[in-house]
């Protein structure tokens, strides 16, 4: 009778154990990395009461007759299982998709595994996790690099001072915004605009409240005239100078330089309009009039143009073919082309090409074109009609029309002036003092699949900085939980085996997401109640014995 009590007492701890376990793991179902565990039972020992005893001849063989004395914990097992894992969109955090663990040493040099990956860098550089204990891995340039244990601390290579500047290409000029100092007061964004309220002798413009840190707007009066690009420059570092209280801006004075540098500015200068504008259209050009010293054949012209399309003093050496019999693409007429001294020709057909009365458009194959126009060429293919003879002979030699014409001028096709300044934001970067540098220096910093921590620096642009390694384990399931989401090693666990992510068996890494725990709370409220019950059971069983004794005991009375 005895017995049965310390049964039910063994049970009642064994289900207590038990629901520690349990409780334990719901405690921890919101821990990243956390690994649930299991409680199994087993039964503690025998009182035996007759042995067996093997059948004879002439009698039967007997079982053993035992009575057992309860249950006690026979093992807690900690389920290395995955589980899912969780967007955080922060680029440090990183989940090991499939085997293996994070490696972490604390001060002490005791090393630890973890598939918590929530990590940051602190102020020396070295890569930590949560805990503040250092993540392991490979340091520097991991390329032909083994996989590794030890410390990872990011080093950015120094920088030269540098200046902040920018290139760039706006209808087909080649423009350089410079800041005059080497620093990061430098990096700004420029913004042009058009302001047509600016007052007269005002030039360029700038708010106080549209100039930060970060960003300057430029106004610009449309109507005003500037002799050059350093005229303009010179004007727009006075009035970020106005702008700033006085006082020049910390990026220094911010130069603009063209290539070509040369022939963007014309004698009389670019409007405001012109340098900020961006009509980028091609203008229209024309071709008024024929020189009565001979028609079309071995004719020059001198041009009066002052379009950077040809110099003010090129010469258009005209031609002219009678075709006969036409094609598709060349019909019959007369056939004219005017080549500048840059080789480019312009070609038109005088009877297909008639735009209005006495106007022939003349194309170069780049689409520019030149219109020519005089009433007298209405006449020329019937003056050709009305004479006998060779065709092209009396053209040729201008005999035939030397009343129709007595002059000529030319405008060719041109781009327009604008240089567009307004067209898009000017970001000027790459501004630095110089000096050692940070992982506060960089622009970004991520963790790839395989590892390898990559940062984008203004200067230096991409740089590969070190590589998180991790290990596997021959038993995981033989590893210890010490706290912090920590397991060591054991002797039942395997050694560790070194691994870049996603080789050797173990899981790739998953940046910008954490794994949750594993725990599985509808199991383990059904584990509880079946806990419960079986405590409730023991708990009985204790009383029940306990009604028995005092049934024993009253048997005296």
């Amino acid at each position: 009778m005895v017995r049965s009590m310390y049964s039910g007492v063994s049970g009642m701890k064994a289900h207590q154990t038990r629901m520690d376990v349990i409780g334990n793991n719901i405690a921890n179902v919101n821990t990243y990395g956390f690994k649930a565990s299991r409680a199994s039972f087993k039964d503690v020992y025998y009182q035996t009461m007759s042995g067996a005893s093997g059948g004879t001849a002439v009698r039967g063989g007997t079982n053993p007759s035992q009575v057992g004395y309860g249950s006690k914990i026979g093992s807690v097992d900690v389920l290395q299982t995955r589980s899912t894992l969780q967007m955080t969109d922060n680029g440090m955090d990183a989940a090991i998709a499939g085997e293996g663990f994070f490696q972490v040493q604390d001060t002490d040099g005791n090393i630890f595994y973890t598939r918590a990956g929530m990590l940051n860098v602190d102020s020396a550089g070295n890569l930590v996790d949560s805990n503040g204990n250092f993540v392991l891995g490979v340091s520097g340039n991991p390329l032909g690099k083994s996989p590794s244990n030890e410390k990872i601390q990011l080093m950015i290579p120094s920088v030269p001072p540098t200046p902040a500047n920018v290139q760039e290409t706006i209808n087909g000029v080649k423009f350089t915004f410079s800041a005059q100092n080497s620093t990061k007061d430098g990096n700004v964004t420029f913004n042009f605009m058009l302001d047509d309220s600016l007052p007269g002798g005002v030039d360029v413009s700038v708010q106080k409240d549209e100039m930060s840190s970060s960003s300057i707007t430029v106004r610009v009066n449309k109507n005003s005239v500037f002799t050059s690009m350093e005229d303009f420059t010179a004007k727009m570092n006075a009035a970020i100078t106005e702008a700033n209280g006085g006082k020049p801006h910390p990026g220094g004075d911010f130069s603009i330089t063209t290539d070509p540098a040369t022939g963007l500015f014309p004698v009389d200068g670019l409007t405001g309009a012109e340098l900020i504008g961006k009509d980028f259209d091609v203008k229209m050009g024309s071709l008024t009039g024929i020189p009565n010293t001979g028609i079309f054949g071995g004719m020059k012209f001198k041009g009066t143009s002052t379009s950077p399309m040809f110099d003010s003093d090129s010469d258009l050496t005209f031609a002219s073919t009678y075709v006969t019999p036409g094609t598709a693409t060349d019909p019959e007429g007369w056939k004219i082309t005017a080549t500048d001294a840059a080789g480019k020709v312009y070609t038109g057909h005088v009877t297909t090409l008639m735009t209005g009365a006495g106007s022939v458009r003349m194309k170069a194959a780049d689409g520019t074109y030149l219109d020519m126009t005089h009433p007298g060429l209405t006449a020329m293919n019937a003056a050709y009609n009305t004479e006998e003879g060779t065709p092209g002979a009396d053209m040729a030699n201008g005999n035939a029309f030397d009343a129709l014409v007595d002059a000529i001028t030319a405008k060719p096709a041109q781009k327009s002036n604008d240089l567009g300044l307004m067209s898009k934001p000017i970001m000027l970067s790459k501004g630095t003092e110089g000096g050692s540098q940070t992982v506060a220096d960089l622009s970004s910093i991520a963790i790839g699949a395989d590892g390898v921590i990559e940062g984008v620096h203004p200067v230096h642009g991409r740089l590969q900085l070190g590589r998180l390694d991790i290990v596997t384990f021959e038993n995981p399931q033989g590893l210890e939980q010490v706290g912090n989401s920590y397991f060591s090693s054991t002797g039942n666990s395997g050694t560790a085996n070194y691994c870049q992510p996603g080789s050797s068996g173990s899981g790739a890494l998953a940046a910008g997401s954490l794994e949750m725990s594993n725990v599985d709370l509808s199991r383990e409220f059904s584990d509880m109640i079946i806990t419960q019950r079986g405590f409730q059971a023991n708990s009985r069983l204790i009383t029940v014995s306990d009604e028995m004794l005092n049934e024993l005991v009253n048997l005296k009375r």
